[in-house]
């Protein structure tokens, strides 16, 4: 018989997590206790803002359901080690959708992880060996776990950091916001030496430290974090303008495009326009297109629509076979008459 109250409360969630109905029967059963106390007990977790639902009757029983918001999770070991894990590998390769919310997540799971677990995490991380694209822009977990934990209690970091020409120095700076672009992680943040704003790769970064320092955060020269690290990285690098149309409204296709690449212009016919500026190479823009999985066309440069055409002809040899549909349903490029579009039909 469990005969203290808090511990008596984690063993019931724990079970009510079960996605199965319990009779409260079994529940007084489980706990060593009367139905009345269950009574009181899943009353109690009411309180605590936990959705456990009732059927009357005797069949009836207890359940836990989807409420308006969520409350605290108990996890055992190999639950806590699966999340903690699959957070990790997502975090580490900055695959597009697996933004800030996973790492602060991560970073608050990792922090009341027991140290047994913690190892448990490790080993499985070391011994795993991931298939990248081969751009050497790995990020350890623990370092967007470091960052992410810095941001969010507003505290000072310090930390080593090597440049593009292998320049290394040490950095004082303020946290602001870690953002993803899709194959790399980038911290936004006030840099105290230099009195500046700075965006700095996360994967060029070694021994994160935060100092203890408290800071309020200063206001950014530009509206967000995102459209920041977008100006910087035009600023930094030689890059180049293309503009694709979109044959779907804004809202379609903003939900799946990067927000960082800028903003959609409606166009009259229904669809949108994107007119963007990057550094990345024309091929690796032509597959995120392709990817997107909605009709587009390119407009410009000549240099994105060759790029676009060659892409949807080897997906096209792929799909008919060798030496088949060498003609059929590929993509188009520059016309005879000098016009810059390419259309892309959906995959």
């Amino acid at each position: 018989m469990t005969t203290d109250t808090p511990a008596r409360l984690l063993q019931l969630l724990s079970l009510l997590q079960t996605p199965r109905e319990w009779p409260g029967g079994e529940l007084a059963d489980r706990l060593g206790v009367s139905r009345r106390t269950v009574r009181r007990d899943i009353d109690r977790l009411r309180e605590l803002g936990y959705p456990v639902q009732a059927t009357m009757g005797s069949d009836g029983g207890y359940r836990l359901v989807a409420g308006k918001a969520m409350p605290p999770l108990v996890l055992d070991d190999e639950e806590a080690v699966a999340i903690a894990v699959g957070l990790r590998a997502g975090a580490g390769h900055a695959i597009e959708g697996v933004d800030e919310a996973s790492v602060r997540a991560l970073a608050k799971l990792e922090q009341v992880l027991p140290a047994r677990l913690r190892r448990r995490v490790s080993t499985l991380q070391a011994a795993t060996t991931p298939l990248t694209s081969g751009d050497g822009a790995l990020v350890a977990p623990e370092t967007l776990t470091v960052m992410a934990s810095a941001v969010a209690g507003r505290e000072r970091l310090r930390f080593a950091y090597r440049a593009g020409d292998g320049t290394a120095t040490r950095r004082l700076t303020e946290p602001y916001r870690l953002v993803s672009t899709g194959r790399r992680w980038y911290l936004v943040a006030y840099d105290l030496d230099r009195a500046d704003w700075r965006t700095f790769r996360v994967d060029r970064v070694s021994e994160p430290f935060p100092t203890g320092a408290r800071y309020e955060p200063r206001e950014l020269p530009t509206g967000s974090a995102a459209e920041y690290l977008r100006l910087s990285m035009q600023r930094r690098q030689e890059t180049y303008v293309f503009t694709v149309a979109f044959h779907e409204p804004v809202e379609s296709v903003a939900a799946r495009l990067p927000s960082w690449l800028g903003p959609l212009e409606p166009l009259p016919d229904g669809g949108c326009l994107l007119r963007a500026e990057t550094g990345d190479r024309m091929e690796w823009v032509a597959v995120r297109l392709a990817m997107l999985g909605c009709e587009f066309t390119v407009r410009e440069p000549r240099e994105l629509v060759a790029c676009v055409r060659e892409l949807g002809t080897r997906m096209t040899r792929a799909a008919a076979g060798a030496g088949a549909g060498e003609g059929a349903g590929s993509v188009s490029g520059p016309g005879a008459d000098g016009s810059r579009e390419a259309p892309v039909p959906r995959p």
